[in-house]
């Protein structure tokens, strides 16, 4: 059985490649990042090995254990699991609880990530070559270490997924990670102060990553990896201890996934059974009643009623206050102001970016669009308007507060045109690139930890084109503001506002030029794009 799901899930990856060059391009640049990690990882350790082991060993403990929990809580606040498998398909072919969770385990190796786990921990047993007790006990801690990331990231999100349907608790959620996130850097900030003036000799700092490294060892998180450290000391009750903490979690996992499934599986959640009353049109009542406003509208309602749209906005509230605190850090260092003037540019970017595969969000609602002959400049404009509707307001405020901060409101022309041109030339190039480079996402109402297969790969690729075509569009303007934060005056005032008007004049142009192309691809290849959209659900 454990062999069929393999088989099974090779074979959906093989047929990816096949249907879409571009998902095999995204699968490729990501790979190719994890390979990076592999070597960097084993290349360490081995050196570490040789060097100093005790530290490697306390400092491998330490870092395996932020592996695993990278691996249980990033899938439930960002990225989702790959539900190329879902076990939701596997509900009528009545197979054993037992077979179906081996087999969804062993597929989940058959990812990028899971690949890279397995890469990572065999490279970091090599650090006990010089130690054939401690290589055993790594060897044997190593399946535990990846069974508890992979098993304990599919419990937590099988766990969740029944109450993540509703939208009410994804956005709970989302701003419960929002909240995580805006505390980790007053956290981070406190600690650097404590820090600050403090000089650390290599004995002291090799007693804090013993402290450290005892601590997390008892732990799930981090006693497979503390196994082969405390075999190599000859501590071989701590040894055992540690395997038996790790044996134990992972057990429990087992069994929390199990019913879970179980659940999932006798109880299917569906979303939107119930509905609210609502009054009048909405957005369609304030629009006008043209095809672009009818798409404007519907896209407006998705910004505010799908959480696959509306969780990208989490960001904005995020970073002003983040970069506030790295700002308040590096007051002393005289850098307040370069790191404050990054967040209007910042914000305009994400608004840009975030309709970058809208297409593939409508899903089976495209289709609406071809049947009933929607041109491609009314599809093109009504998504961007809703875009440049949001994002305008909201960079020239991030705009204004940055220089208020920074207490340099001569500064306020160029960076205006820098961020406003960003947000443009971010929606143009999305605007074009959303009709070529298409990629799965989960459909309307699925649990958002399902990762359709080729996701993760693409989106990196996509996303990093986008951002680096609108980088070189908005080159020029980028280097006229920085003269113009450089210069004195008069030529700062002079720089800035031809900052302003080169910015927006490029945006504008990338702007127009790409929703144009982008029309012109949609309506010449629509047939197709419906077809690929649909199918990503199959």
């Amino acid at each position: 059985m454990v062999a069929a799901f393999v088989r099974l899930k090779l074979t959906l990856m093989a047929n990816t490649f096949r249907r879409s060059s571009w998902q095999t391009v995204g699968f490729v640049v990501f790979a190719l990042h994890a390979l990076g990690i592999v070597v960097l990882v084993t290349v360490g350790a081995t050196a570490g090995g040789w060097l100093a082991p005790e530290m490697t060993g306390e400092l491998l403990t330490v870092i395996g254990a932020v592996m695993v929990l990278i691996w249980w809580f990033i899938p439930i606040a960002f990225f989702g699991l790959d539900a190329t498998l879902d076990p939701q398909r596997f509900a009528t072919y009545a197979i054993p609880r037992r077979p179906l969770l081996a087999g969804l385990s062993a597929a989940s190796i058959m990812t990028v990530p899971g690949a890279a786990t397995v890469l990572a921990t065999l490279g970091a047993t090599l650090a006990w070559l010089r130690s054939p007790a401690a290589l055993a006990t790594a060897l044997l801690g190593a399946p535990l270490a990846v069974a508890l990331c992979i098993i304990g990231a599919r419990a937590f999100t099988t766990a969740l997924a029944s109450a993540m349907q509703r939208r009410r608790s994804q956005e709970i959620l989302g701003f419960v990670f929002l909240a995580l996130m805006l505390g980790l850097s007053p956290i981070i900030n406190i600690i650097a102060q404590r820090m600050d003036g403090v000089e650390w000799t290599a004995e002291q700092v090799r007693l804090a990553l013993v402290d450290v490294s005892n601590v997390v060892g008892w732990t799930p998180l981090g006693a497979p990896w503390g196994m082969a450290e405390a075999a190599h000391s000859g501590q071989w009750l701590v040894a055992l201890g540690r395997f038996a903490i790790a044996a134990a979690a992972l057990a429990a996992l087992w069994k929390l996934w199990g019913r879970a499934l179980t659940r999932s599986l006798e109880l299917p959640r569906h979303a939107g059974t119930k509905r609210k009353r609502i009054k009048g049109l909405g957005f369609f009542d304030r629009v006008p009643a043209t095809p672009t406003g009818a798409v404007a509208a519907r896209a407006s309602t998705y910004w505010l009623r799908d959480p696959r749209y509306s969780g990208s906005l989490l960001l904005v509230p995020a970073l002003p206050i983040i970069l506030l605190v790295a700002a308040r850090t590096a007051e002393e260092d005289g850098v307040i102001a370069p790191i404050l003037l990054t967040l209007a540019p910042l914000v305009a970017s994400v608004f840009g970016l975030s309709i970058h595969n809208d297409i593939a969000m409508d899903h089976t609602a495209f289709a609406l669009h071809v049947a009933t002959g929607v041109s491609g400049r009314s599809d093109r404009w009504g998504r961007a308007l809703p875009v440049l509707a949001m994002g305008v307001p909201v960079t020239i405020l991030f705009a204004v507060l940055s220089t208020m901060a920074s207490h340099r409101w001569d500064w306020l022309p160029p960076l205006l045109g820098l961020s406003l041109g960003i947000l443009a030339s971010s929606t143009g190039v999305s605007s074009a690139l959303s009709t070529r480079w298409l990629y799965p996402v989960p459909r309307p109402g699925d649990s958002p930890f399902k990762q359709p297969q080729g996701a993760a790969g693409a989106q990196l690729a996509a996303a990093s084109a986008t951002m680096g075509l609108t980088v070189s569009v908005s080159l020029p303007a980028f280097i006229l503001a920085l003269v113009a934060f450089l210069a004195s005056d008069p030529m700062a005032v002079i720089f800035g506002w031809i900052t302003l008007v080169v910015g927006l004049a490029i945006g504008a142009l990338v702007l127009l030029l790409g929703v144009r192309w982008g029309a012109r691809t949609l309506e010449q290849r629509s047939p197709e794009l419906l077809h690929r959209v649909t199918s990503y659900g199959a």
